[in-house]
């Protein structure tokens, strides 16, 4: 696999003027999500003092992802997927006008906080899966994967920038001026959307009646190997490896407890991660997606088995920084892979399990990795999930001939809806 260093590929950008305005809605609202998850993570901890307090944000934030998520998946392939991303948009930005108002009127309700964090991830998981779907028809086939990877470099940047922004705001003008800031990101967002035309999921039929089949994301997955394989191997990395739930303990035993550089240990992860993202054209023009995440999932692995047994601060920030990148570029190939896998007919409910997976994989993996160490150390429980990370993904490698040997298709005109073209030529 012949591999020369490029830089970021921003042809999406330049080609694209629809792609170029959820592009820049996207990051707006990473940027204030990124900023009231802060926000909130501050108030719970002002208000109950608790570490059950602040587990309680991702329970209120989990389960209305799963549930939403998988409901957004079905409606994406029912109705117009850019209604639903304004209609699930709209909603986003009244639920932060609502988190706004409370911290305004300085609320003291724990579960008034809570109601409100899950209703806003109610309204983005229900239009979650309806935004995956937008860039395969917004761009050529052999631009998608360098589309992500602009998109995930967004969230890499929000990552870094929203939380210090956060802890800025917070400290000079309070929690209803991050809310408000929150507010503004989301406007901005839902004017980019509502600048994009209708896009009504593609048919499955000859006849053209538009009639779908009733048939379940998970059902489609399990029947297309490349689809099951490459989520697979994501569940394995994350589900088996990760490691954000074991950075306290890490820092506590190796590092004097320090706050700062617990802040490290995230901003590493993050700094691989656009490292990655900028030099992205590296890996978004090679066909072997499925290889390219792989070897990009293994590396994670091996990175963060490093991790576990770094002394060095340098070499537990470096080893979290290779981490971040691979991450980086495992979602980017997983994501343009599964997009470009399935039939438009089907990509929102394909892409709920893809949400799903996302979600979950995370979450259970930080649960994995903390009860392992409270009953081992923080090194072992690193060390062996990292290096089971690796043999699971060897075994998928191994059992799916189908995610080895796939090639991105060639650039062919994507099944766009009328209106795209000529937005995108008039940009």
């Amino acid at each position: 696999m012949r591999c020369r260093v490029r830089f970021l590929d921003t042809r999406p950008l330049r080609d694209s003027r629809p792609f170029r305005d959820l592009w820049i809605g996207t990051l707006a609202s990473q940027l204030g999500a990124q900023t009231a998850t802060v926000a909130v993570l501050a108030q719970v901890w002002d208000l109950t003092g608790s570490p059950v307090g602040t587990g309680a944000i991702g329970l209120a934030t989990g389960l209305p992802m799963v549930l939403f998520g998988l409901l957004g998946g079905t409606l994406a392939d029912t109705v117009d997927r850019i209604a639903l991303v304004r209609v699930s948009t709209a909603g986003q930005l009244l639920a932060a006008g609502a988190l706004f108002a409370q911290a305004l009127a300085d609320n003291r309700d724990v579960l008034l906080l809570l109601a409100l964090v899950a209703l806003q991830s109610a309204c983005g998981a229900l239009g979650a899966p309806a935004r995956r779907t937008l860039p395969v028809r917004l761009l050529p086939a052999d631009q998608v994967a360098a589309g992500l990877a602009l998109t995930n470099v967004s969230f890499q940047a929000a990552m870094l920038a929203g939380p210090a922004m956060a802890g800025l705001v917070i400290a000079r003008w309070g929690f209803p001026a991050a809310y408000a800031v929150q507010g503004v990101t989301v406007a901005v967002s839902m004017l980019t959307v509502f600048r994009l035309p209708a896009m009504k999921p593609g048919r499955t039929d000859a006849s053209g009646t538009g009639r779908r089949p009733q048939r379940g994301g998970w059902r489609i997955v399990l029947r297309r190997p490349t689809l099951w394989g490459t989520m697979a191997t994501d569940l394995s990395a994350t589900l088996l490896a990760m490691p954000v739930a074991l950075f306290p303990l890490v820092n506590e035993n190796r590092f004097g407890g320090d706050p700062q550089t617990l802040g490290l240990f995230l901003s590493a992860v993050a700094v691989g991660g656009i490292a990655a993202g900028l030099l992205s054209g590296t890996v978004t023009r090679l066909s072997r997606a499925g290889l390219v995440q792989l070897t990009a999932a293994g590396v994670w692995g091996l990175a963060l088995a490093v991790f576990g047994l770094a002394g060095p601060l340098w070499l537990a920030l470096g080893a979290l920084a290779v981490a971040g990148a691979a991450d980086s570029v495992s979602v980017v190939t997983r994501n343009a892979l599964v997009q470009l896998e399935t039939p438009d007919a089907y990509r929102g409910r394909v892409s709920s399990v893809e949400h799903v997976i996302g979600v979950a994989g995370p979450e259970l993996g930080n649960l994995r990795g903390g009860l392992v160490a409270s009953a081992t150390s923080a090194s072992f429980s690193l060390v062996a999930g990292g290096l089971s990370a690796v043999l699971a993904i060897a075994v998928v490698a191994a059992t799916n001939p189908s995610l080895r040997a796939y090639r991105t298709p060639p650039a062919v005109a994507q099944p766009i809806a009328p209106g795209v073209a000529e937005a995108a030529a008039a940009g």
